[in-house]
């Protein structure tokens, strides 16, 4: 089929009439399919029940140090899970604090802290100064930008590109204004776009030299070992090129095990330099005692080390895969000639980035509602909501049974042709 570009109007109006009739096929159909948030289907929770009965009434539930997991103590987390997320992260034990289930909450109380007390190197709390601003790559993480709204910092945006960020805005922006207190990132298959960035990308995040003294990257390394091909990405360790900058103390970085065994009851952790911990530490002191010991025992004894956890993961490629491979397909069949939509092919992680004609994206997310299928809002990938040309959206295909994720997607396509269409006829 010709692009719809080229199609003169008695073509691009018989071309969306029959749109809209294969559309009103589907709104008759009474779907009511979710593909919103990038959530493990229950066949990849499954995977993990085992891991319940690892500890039980006869299990010993004292760790490798004597301790009874049980009880009060070891804020920072038990030295076996401390190893083994020292391991998956390249780091020493020393730099790792885990926490409860979910590391947007390990976020959202560094920003906390940082606006109430400062970070280490601070002269005052963030919150005590005129203006705080966040870098924010986009299309990024809408938590990560919510986080950041709530407590009023200015989000500014910084373009994406295959090998990460832009590094020359942000060293310009960063090196400039003192302001700027931090950046968002997501360096291995990047939410939504599915980027890792590159090794040169890696080595100029580690050498940047902020103008404010307690600048921080928020290196939120979700998907580290999230992938979906044999041939995967792979990333240089930030805290190793930092060191070698002397600016190992501007890194946070965030993973846990949220998507790899359950998303209300993983393993969260943090990692950073032991001044940072040392900081970090004593106010954690103030709010908590310990976090949950008796899960961070439950999931060593389960994976052993970060090799087990390594290994654990091609059981949910075998899953997640078929069903990227069937979306891309899909876009590819449906929609690869018509010349309205892009798209990134992710090696991992667990979106797929699509980028409609400018101003449409809304439109067809609109049409996708009322034609049964909910996705993750337009504009969501973007501070405030605002995507400036109404484009981006992030397909989220890990959730929904093979079978309705394809109808999903037959609904997707129609709607993009459809707004599309009427978008060119509008012009």
């Amino acid at each position: 089929m010709m692009s719809l570009k080229d199609m003169n109007k008695a073509q691009l109006e018989a071309f969306r009439d029959e749109c809209k009739k294969e559309y009103e096929a589907f709104k008759a159909q009474g779907l009511k399919l979710d593909m919103s948030r990038g959530k493990p289907c229950a066949e990849q929770l499954e995977l993990s029940m085992p891991m319940l009965d690892v500890l039980n009434s006869k299990s010993s539930l004292i760790d490798a140090d004597g301790v009874d997991v049980r009880n009060y103590g070891f804020l920072t987390g038990i030295s076996e899970a401390k190893k083994l997320f020292a391991d998956l992260l390249g780091v020493t034990p020393a730099n790792i604090i885990v926490g409860g289930n979910s590391s947007l909450t390990l976020m959202y109380d560094s920003v906390a802290r940082a606006m109430q007390f400062g970070v280490y190197g601070s002269k005052k709390p963030w919150g005590k100064c005129d203006k705080v601003k966040f870098l924010c790559p986009v299309p990024g993480y809408d938590r990560h930008f919510s986080i950041t709204e709530t407590f009023g910092v200015e989000m500014i945006n910084v373009p994406m590109t295959p090998a990460g960020p832009d590094m020359d805005m942000v060293e310009k922006l960063v090196s400039s204004d003192p302001e700027i207190k931090g950046i968002w990132c997501v360096p291995m298959y990047s939410n939504p776009d599915g980027y890792t960035y590159s090794d040169e990308t890696v080595k100029r995040f580690a050498a940047l030299k902020p103008a404010a003294e307690d600048f921080r990257i928020f290196w939120d390394n979700a998907y580290c070992i999230h992938h979906l091909n044999d041939d995967h990405d792979s990333i240089l360790n930030i805290f190793d090129e930092a060191k070698k900058c002397g600016n190992e103390d501007m890194i946070f970085e965030f993973a846990s095990t949220s998507k790899i065994t359950f998303p209300g009851a993983g393993v969260a952790v943090m990692a950073a330099s032991e001044n940072n911990i040392a900081q970090i530490t004593k106010l954690l002191g103030m709010q908590n005692i310990s976090y949950d010991k008796v899960n961070q025992l439950r999931h060593v004894r389960y994976f052993k080390d970060a090799e087990g956890l390594k290994a654990y993961m091609e059981k949910h490629k075998a899953i997640l895969a078929p069903k990227f491979d069937m979306v891309i397909k899909m876009l590819t069949e449906k929609l690869g000639d018509l010349d309205i939509l892009t798209w990134n092919v992710p090696k991992g992680g667990y979106f797929i980035s699509v980028n409609t004609m400018n101003g449409c994206a809304k439109e067809v997310a609109r049409l996708c509602k009322e034609g049964g299928v909910v996705l993750t809002g337009a504009g969501a990938t973007f501070p405030y909501k605002k995507d400036p040309e109404d484009r981006n959206i992030r397909l989220s295909p890990s959730y929904p049974p093979v079978e309705d994720l394809r109808k999903a997607m037959e609904l997707f396509c129609i709607c993009v042709k459809l707004a599309s269409a009427e978008k060119l006829l509008a012009e």
